[in-house]
Formats: C-alpha cells, sequence, structure tokens
C-alpha cells in the first residue's frame, strides 16, 4: 500500500510515464498482471492549452479499468501550467507529476524537463503554482542532478517539498547519463532520509530482484517500473510476489505470451485503428518476442 496525499494506491509499485509507449491499450495491459497505479506518458503544458488534438483524444484517452490514473506534465511557463490545469480539471486523474527528470535535448533546450535541475528555486517556484492550482495531489519527477558535478537532488527535494508536494520521484541518474551507467542508490537513500513526504525510487527497476534491492537499499516507499515491463508486463505479478515470498512460481509459458500479445494488438487496434494500430503493436512485438525461444 502507497498513500500520495489523500490517495491510496494498493501496490507500492507504480508503472512509470514512458514517451511513445504508455498509452491506454499498454496501460491495460498491465493493469490485467497487477499494476495498480499508471501514468499517462508525458504530456506538454503548451499542447494542452492548444489542445493538440493527439494530446486530448489519445494521449489523455482512459477507461474505467485505467483507474487510477496519473498525467505527467511538462512545462516552464507559470501562465502556461494554469491554462493547461484548467483543461485537465474535467479529467478523470488522481495525481498530477511535475517532469524535472526528461533527459531528451529537445526537452531540456526548451529549459523544461531535467533543466530545472539546474534551477532549484525556480522549480520550486513552479510547483507552487501546480500544487496551489491543482485539484488532486500534486507530485514531482526528478533525477540525481545534471551531470556527475552537480549531483543536487537532497537541495532540489528540499524545495520542492517546500512547495507542498505530496510526493517525489527520483531517478538515481544525472541527466548527462539519461538511461546509461550505474544507478546511485546512495543518493536515493539520502532524498528518502531527509523528506517527510514519499519517495518512490526509478532507475533499473528491471526485474523483481532489482526492485527489491531498490526498496533495500534506498528505504524508498515506492518504486516506479518503466522499461523492465516492455514485453513483460508480469514483471508486476512477479515482483508482488517476490517481495511477498521471496521467489516466484509461476513464469508466463509460450501460451499465455501468445494470448497477451493477442490481446495487445487487439487493444491496439481498437483504439488507434487498424491502419495505424498494426504498425504501433510491431515495437511491442519484438519486445514480446526478444530472447524468446518456441
Amino acid at each position: 500500500m502507497l498513500r500520495i496525499g489523500t490517495i491510496e494506491i494498493a501496490s507500492s509499485c507504480i508503472l512509470a510515464p514512458l514517451a511513445g509507449v504508455s498509452d491506454l491499450p499498454f496501460r491495460l495491459i498491465n493493469r490485467r498482471f497487477g499494476c495498480a497505479f499508471a501514468f499517462t506518458e508525458m504530456v506538454s503544458a503548451r499542447a494542452l492549452t492548444y489542445e493538440n488534438k493527439n494530446t486530448l483524444h489519445k494521449m489523455l484517452a482512459t477507461d474505467p479499468a485505467d483507474r487510477p490514473l496519473g498525467i505527467q506534465l511538462l512545462g516552464n511557463n507559470p501562465e502556461v501550467l494554469r491554462a493547461a490545469l484548467d483543461k485537465l480539471r474535467d479529467r478523470e486523474y488522481a495525481i498530477i507529476d511535475f517532469n524535472a527528470a526528461c533527459p531528451v535535448t529537445k526537452v531540456t533546450a526548451k529549459n523544461e524537463g531535467a533543466s530545472l535541475l539546474r534551477e532549484p528555486k525556480k522549480l520550486r517556484e513552479l510547483l507552487m503554482v501546480v500544487v496551489n492550482y491543482s485539484s488532486v495531489p500534486v507530485t514531482v519527477k526528478i533525477r540525481s542532478g545534471w551531470d556527475a558535478a552537480s549531483v543536487n537532488a537532497r537541495d532540489t527535494a528540499l524545495h520542492a517539498q517546500d512547495a507542498g508536494i505530496h510526493g517525489l520521484f527520483i531517478h538515481g541518474r544525472t541527466r548527462e547519463q539519461g538511461y546509461q551507467g550505474r544507478v546511485d542508490y546512495q543518493v536515493i537513500y539520502e532524498v528518502k532520509k531527509a523528506l517527510r513526504i514519499p519517495v518512490i525510487a526509478s532507475g533499473d527497476a528491471l526485474s523483481p530482484q532489482l526492485v527489491k534491492k531498490l526498496f533495500d537499499e534506498t528505504g524508498c516507499d515506492g518504486v516506479a517500473i518503466a522499461r523492465g515491463v516492455l514485453g513483460n508486463p508480469w514483471l508486476f505479478r512477479d515482483t508482488q510476489e517476490f517481495l511477498e515470498t521471496g521467489s516466484i512460481h509461476r513464469r508466463p509459458d509460450m501460451q499465455e505470451i501468445a494470448d497477451t500479445m493477442i490481446a495487445h494488438l487487439n487493444l491496439c487496434v481498437a483504439f488507434h485503428g487498424e491502419g495505424t494500430g498494426t504498425p504501433i503493436f510491431r515495437k511491442f512485438f519484438n519486445w514480446y518476442t526478444k530472447g524468446r525461444t518456441a
């Protein structure tokens, strides 16, 4: 059980947002295997204010089976953030997560995402806007720092807590590292020790054993799972069993894998249409079959 503000989540493992991946069919497949909370993929506040059709009708689409749901918001302009939150008021979501972690150059070049790690006070001001204007609990996603010479996660996290957020997600790598190199468990531990609010750790949560390592070495309240479920939605089921019993007694056989792939394809076609859904599923097909033999 994980509590963020007024929201109670039935599991301490959360499905993190994945750009270009976390559409409704992907989330629904993961929900079937124990995912208790998921986020939409990262949504641009500016795109919301422009009422971008793809953002409103695809990226924010949901379903009764897709609850509770969080929305991850990207931006750096207070007025735009307020306008974006206005657009979200009639949507059924439980948490707003503010992105200060995305390492992609096209994002950081606009002084968004991980670039805000270089300005913790500005990040605090932006978070105060979101907290004061949001009708649901607010969290923030950060990294350990911009680069190895500026690891400032503890300071950044304290500024974020001062803004009134209800939880903090931290990826244990710098922006410079991207998704490569060693995850810094120590910096996550230091953030957890410094804060009064829940801390959710991320970084290489690729197996039940590595998820447990994040819990054990950081003392975190929850773990955000991302790349580990690409082609492996069973990770949520396996992790829950491993955390409870120390072992995994059931792995998916070829029939379950095939049935899941077909269900995922059908969801893609139903949601995106056959002409778009089938090509979208191809990347998932590759992930499902990678390293598997008949």
